[in-house]
């Protein structure tokens, strides 16, 4: 059984998967915040033999909730909803800044390269591998006990 970690946007939805083991959490892709990613999500959850779901929890730099919260709580209700799995919160304080920090060490693109959809693939990157860094914070919690 694996834990799928989600890391919720407006417009994107970044997903990771944890190895079998539930130590280790993996980039996997990113969907579209629309009504056909709850249908890719049930095909990830069928596939992948998810047994958990992890969702990023946005606060601001206090700590406490901020506006993308409610609709957060809302997009947790409909997976409940739709999955009946067991989601856990995990907060996702500052992770795409980490994970666009970890993939900075990559080569710049040039002018030509700078097109709007390899920009948006990037940013699809980042989404992804947010939910990785949400995925593993909440696996290295759960692991210490």
């Amino acid at each position: 059984m694996r834990i799928l970690g989600i890391d919720y946007g407006t417009k994107r939805i970044g997903l990771a998967i944890s190895d079998e083991k539930g130590i280790l959490a993996f980039p996997k892709e990113i969907i579209l915040n629309n009504l056909s990613g709850f249908d890719r999500l049930r095909e990830i959850i069928k596939t992948e033999d998810i047994s958990d779901i992890v969702v990023g929890e946005s606060v601001d730099f206090s700590g406490k909730l901020n506006v993308l919260s409610a609709r957060i709580e809302v997009f947790i209700l409909e997976l409940k909803d739709k999955f009946g799995l067991p989601i856990h919160k995990q907060k996702e304080f500052l992770t795409s800044v980490e994970a666009r920090k970890s993939g900075s060490n990559k080569k710049s693109l040039s002018q030509s390269q700078s097109h709007s959809k390899l920009k948006d693939k990037k940013r699809g990157r980042v989404d992804a591998s947010a939910a990785a860094l949400i995925l593993q914070r909440y696996l290295d919690k759960i692991n210490r006990h």
